[in-house]
């Protein structure tokens, strides 16, 4: 009797674990796993009917080759010395867990390689970060050229509480980017999570003011579409968007790091006076104008005034010079010169039997050959005419800045004989 009851009792207790209760807590493990993933939404219809897992090599490629198609279609003069402030809203609104884990910490880790990024885009740039809570903006780091000190005070304790401000983080972008010089580019970017703003006067006003001031204001919105940044990015020539998953910030924050288009009444060409700064010998000592403190080793020299400075590019703290590096200023070439885009083979030239294509990447010696032996899909460069992969194309395009094939082409011109 016993054991029947025991039976019994544990028939119910696993036709009750079968119950969902609705947040998934009944179903099994695997089951909540999949239903968090999504997996489903990564699956197409082919032209027979049939269910395949979504290219994404060639979806990432697609668009990336309309972007270029977009940014090549008129030549624009870019500003190349950009001071860029980024605004991390950390209120409560930040630690929804729509964006997995947090939203807090999806923005960070974006933050971090979007920094690197910026700074290999733009080696004459300088960032700031600021962060937004409790109704106050405060600064994390002022502007600077060192990637490695944003890092570091990102990766720091970042605590989110209260309510985020638009108008004080602007206040006090405007009060930095007010004195930043007549050439240089002024961009705030707001990585926004709330859906509100608490304001202690006037925002119009401010935005307004930052009109005047010529900063650029763009805004990344983690929840949904806010009439006050769409507003704000209207009035001030910035971009707006709202993210819809992770993969969506990653791409949209990543759309500013190159250089945008100049304003209008910064595009007018001017002389700027820059320092050249030598590196000091590694057994000297001297107090570091950035610190305030003695330091042993390392640094730079200004040429000007022989104050001692830490990192390139920046700005001399005693006498204002522009000190960069020639590496800086010759990785800065290739944004006014940039590549011509890469034609798409078109396929009735892949499926021609009577013409002969490379089979393998001129860039990476991988094969252009699909399943069958037959050609896959692939670019040409319209200079040289070679053949590349479509990672050898953002590669060429976004990192490496030069065709391999046309390189290749001008270093292995024949020389003429001459007889002796």
């Amino acid at each position: 009797m016993n054991n029947g009851e025991g039976r019994r009792l544990n028939g119910e207790a696993d036709d009750d674990d079968d119950e969902d209760d609705g947040n998934g807590l009944g179903r099994d493990a695997w089951e909540r796993t999949y239903d968090d993933e999504r997996s489903w939404e990564s699956l197409q219809e082919d032209e027979s009917g049939l269910l395949r897992p979504i290219d994404n090599k060639s979806l990432y490629h697609s668009q990336y080759r309309r972007r270029l198609r977009t940014a090549s279609a008129v030549r624009i003069q870019k500003g190349l010395i950009r001071y860029l402030f980024l605004v991390i809203d950390l209120s409560k609104a930040a630690t929804e867990m729509d964006f997995r884990p947090s939203r807090r910490a999806v923005v960070v880790k974006h933050v971090e390689a979007f920094i690197r990024e910026f700074f290999d885009q733009n080696p004459l740039s300088q960032i700031g970060l600021v962060t937004i809570k409790d109704g106050v903006a405060n600064c994390l780091t002022d502007l600077g050229g060192s990637p490695e000190s944003h890092v570091k005070a990102l990766m720091g304790k970042l605590d989110c509480s209260g309510d985020s401000s638009i108008q004080n983080a602007l206040d006090l972008v405007h009060g930095y980017l007010n004195q930043v010089p007549s050439y240089g580019h002024r961009e705030v970017l707001v990585l926004y999570s709330a859906l509100s703003t608490c304001d202690p006067g006037d925002i119009m006003e401010t935005i307004q003011t930052c009109k005047k001031s010529k900063i650029r204001c763009s805004v990344i919105g983690l929840s949904a579409e806010i009439f006050i940044c769409k507003y704000l990015c209207q009035e001030t020539g910035g971009s707006y968007s709202v993210a819809l998953d992770e993969s969506h910030f990653k791409e949209l924050i990543l759309e500013h790091a190159p250089p945008p288009p100049a304003i209008a009444e910064f595009a007018i060409a001017n002389l700027i006076k820059m320092g050249f700064p030598q590196r000091a010998a590694e057994s000297s000592i001297a107090i570091c104008s950035c610190h305030k403190e003695a330091k042993a080793g390392g640094g730079y020299t200004c040429p000007r005034c022989k104050a001692r400075i830490c990192d390139l590019p920046t700005e001399c703290r005693t006498c204002g010079l522009t000190l960069i590096s020639s590496p800086h200023l010759a990785r800065s070439y290739h944004h006014l010169f940039p590549i011509v885009p890469f034609d798409e083979v078109s396929p009735s030239l892949l499926n021609d039997p009577y013409l002969k294509l490379p089979r393998s990447c001129f860039g990476c010696q991988e094969t252009l050959q699909n399943a069958g032996n037959k050609p896959g899909p692939r670019v040409s460069c319209p200079k040289c005419k070679q053949h590349f992969c479509l990672d050898c194309d953002i590669y060429i395009h976004e990192s490496l800045h030069n065709c391999p094939g046309c390189e290749s082409a001008r270093h292995s011109k024949p020389v003429a004989a001459t007889e002796e």
